[in-house]
């Protein structure tokens, strides 16, 4: 079974998040945001926190201008997508993943390496044909048989 697609975005300064996130309606959900390592570009060096502190519900439309608006370099990213007005609790496993109203977990590690599931397999294929067009490399399903994770987080 397709749990969702992994890949990899270059090691350098942009707007990732709000590529990536594309077909997606970032404004359509409430956001978990773990408040992981990234920072905002400022006249081409790092600046403060992209997100300082971890939010249990972002506003949507707040999430969509923070990421498509600024440059920023990503390390850490931890975003969990939660249909609006239903309870935002950071999930810790799959099985948790599954069970809850999540809708889609983003993670980022060690500023390369992308990891996005996502229930809704027609957003999943989106998703996947999206990023073959962006041209990430090491593009690749995640599935039951070679998802490694143990923990939906970044640390």
């Amino acid at each position: 079974m397709k749990r969702g697609i992994q890949f990899q975005i270059p090691n350098e300064y942009g707007s990732f998040l709000g590529e990536i996130l594309k077909p997606i309606k970032i404004a359509d959900y409430d956001w978990f945001v773990g408040g992981e390592e990234s920072y905002l570009v400022v006249k081409n060096s790092l600046g403060e926190s992209l997100f300082p502190n971890r939010v249990m519900g972002m506003a949507g439309e707040e999430l969509q201008t923070m990421i498509n608006d600024n440059k920023y370099y990503l390390i850490f990213a931890n975003l969990k997508a939660y249909p609006r007005g239903t309870a935002i609790i950071d999930i810790e496993t799959y099985e948790d993943y599954v069970e809850s109203d999540c809708q889609l977990a983003l993670l980022v590690i060690d500023s390369s390496y992308v990891t996005v599931y996502i229930k809704d397999a027609e957003i999943r294929e989106e998703m996947l044909e999206h990023i073959k067009r962006i041209g990430y490399e090491a593009l690749d399903y995640i599935t039951d048989d070679n998802d490694v994770r143990t923990k939906l987080s970044v640390w």
